[in-house]
């Protein structure tokens, strides 16, 4: 059959989006776009294998991460609607081994539970995606914290560990493995026959792509990883199965039927504020028009589901190659299907350098804590938070916002030398520019304890600096940490972790004489985790 006028212009333009994939030895990634049920595009740029000349195509299959997320909710209300498990229900209900907190297994879908990050427990103890670890091991960092990063229900934050416990939650009311049950009463009457879950890292599966980090210029390297995955991220897929997925929204034939509208649900936070995150999937817009869907994030694999069902399309973009950014990729796709099309809002225009030159710099918040740094490079702002830098974009009413999902950051100037910077909840913060820093004083050196992470960090100085020997329960020695002053109650802790380089902030805890007692530590999905100073 011929391809319309328009698929074949599309086709054009994708094209020359991703034509610096196409050079000779780079990976790559899969792009498919669907309207109105017709695929209009389904195509690969670049190598699945450098190694041995594979070429990427529509049937290659990736790790997709985080996109897992919404099959493993999708298993938990089939059993809600069956009757197996109550959505109320805190998971130590079903897991006794857990503590028992004050959370529901909705608003562990909902990312509002509070839990912290497992992956970031772990690495609060010397570990890392690097290093091999065990699914018990995993389990065993959720059963050993007691630690919430808020009041359940009233925040969002991103947390593996709600996922991962759901999984589990899920295999033991089916009284069998996660995988075995997506594939049953999901995977099989979809006919999502190159999709499914692996557990295990040495698993052969046949068209997997190969991960890669680096680019063009600094060269590429296979991505290293070494931990299981379960419900949190543990599914392969190609986008042709994705598109069959994201068709099931719309022509729902799994039972029930209203799993579509549960998934996207809305559940308002405590004090009536929106969470964007439903359950195992994000909304946001794009020039007016509602998306939802949901991204991934593994080493050397990076997704994009992204649906817009005003306009019945859908968008994936799935990569092998760490530095391709699919978030933005898979919006400049659904633009370009969408040209013309008047439902589609204008373009906002891009932010100026100029805009962000008297603003550059690196700015605390004491209260929260929490620190970033603001710079002009590669032609747009980027900032760098514990260690993670994503580009920020133009919103309504003066705000740049990150140009990334799950992640809520949005900053615009204000008075007297300050930013406004929302970070969801209603939390719209003063921050101030860090003129200069505090050096840590000598009085921080000694021994920190977290029972939550099982961590043991000593501090001392090295040479002109202060560093942190780290020790955790799957892992002790590695190189040190770097210990930097922020102010005299705060610093900042460089801890590389491989294919990152993550930082949290420390805040000193004294008792009423001025003696530090113990650090509050703030990482990305952990927040104010306290680690007792013993010796």
């Amino acid at each position: 059959m011929s391809k319309s006028i328009g698929s074949i212009i599309l086709e054009r333009q994708v094209d020359a989006l991703f034509s610096r994939y196409t050079a000779a030895g780079s990976p790559g990634a899969a792009v498919a776009v669907m309207q109105g049920g017709t695929i209009a595009l389904c195509k690969g740029y670049g190598l699945a294998s450098i190694e041995l000349g594979v070429p990427i195509g529509p049937t290659t299959r990736f790790r997709i991460a985080s996109v897992s997320k919404q099959f493993t909710v999708t298993a938990a209300l089939m059993f809600a609607a069956e009757g197996k498990l109550d959505l109320a229900d805190p998971p130590h209900k079903y897991l006794p081994e857990l503590p028992p907190l004050p959370i529901t297994l909705d608003q562990m879908m909902r990312n509002a539970s509070g839990l912290p990050d497992f992956l970031e427990l772990l690495r609060l103890g010397g570990h890392g995606l690097d290093k091999p670890a065990r699914p018990a091991d995993l389990l065993t960092a959720c059963v050993r914290n007691h630690h919430l990063n808020f009041t359940p229900g009233s925040r969002f934050l991103y947390s593996n560990s709600n996922f991962l416990l759901l999984g589990m939650i899920v295999e033991k009311v089916a009284k069998t493995k996660l995988g075995n049950l997506l594939a049953e009463r999901i995977f099989k009457p979809l006919g999502m026959t190159r999709t499914m879950l692996v557990p295990e890292i040495d698993t052969v599966i046949p068209g997997l792509a190969t991960g890669y980090l680096g680019d063009p210029a600094a060269g590429f390297r296979r991505a290293a990883h070494a931990y299981p995955q379960g419900g949190e991220g543990g599914l392969t897929s190609s986008v042709e199965d994705l598109l069959i997925w994201s068709r099931h929204f719309d022509q729902p034939t799994l039972a029930p039927q209203t799993l579509p509208a549960q998934l996207a649900a809305v559940a308002p936070l405590a004090g009536g504020h929106t969470n964007k995150y439903r359950r195992g999937v994000q909304t946001d817009e794009l020039r007016g028009l509602a998306t939802i869907g949901h991204g991934g994030l593994w080493p050397g694999f990076r997704t994009e589901f992204l649906r817009l069902p005003e306009v019945d399309l859908t968008v994936v973009v799935i990569a092998n190659l760490g530095s391709l950014d699919p978030w933005r990729l898979s919006r400049a796709v659904a633009a370009l299907a969408l040209e013309g099309d008047k439902r589609l809002g204008p373009a906002l225009p891009p932010i100026a350098e100029a805009e962000i030159k008297p603003i550059a710099g690196t700015w605390f918040n004491a209260d929260e804590p929490a620190l970033f740094d603001l710079v002009w490079r590669n032609g747009e702002p980027v900032v760098t938070q514990n260690g993670m830098p994503f580009a920020l974009g133009r919103r309504a009413n003066g705000w740049f916002a990150a140009e990334r999902g799950s992640f809520e950051f949005a900053l615009k100037p204000g008075r007297a030398a300050t930013l406004r910077v929302d970070l969801g909840a209603g939390r719209v913060l003063a921050f101030r520019k860090l003129e200069r820093r505090t050096a840590p004083r000598a009085a921080i050196a000694g021994t920190y304890v977290s029972s939550d992470s099982g961590a043991t960090w000593h501090i001392q100085r090295d040479r002109a600096h202060y560093a942190v020997a780290v020790r955790g329960p799957l892992v002790a020695g590695g190189p040190p940490w770097q210990v930097r002053g922020i102010d005299a109650d705060t610093v900042e802790i460089a801890s590389p972790a491989g294919w990152i380089t993550a930082t949290q902030l420390g805040h000193l805890e004294r008792d009423r004489t001025g003696r530090i007692v113990a650090l509050q530590i703030s990482t990305g999905r952990i927040k104010r985790m306290r680690f007792q100073r013993n010796g």
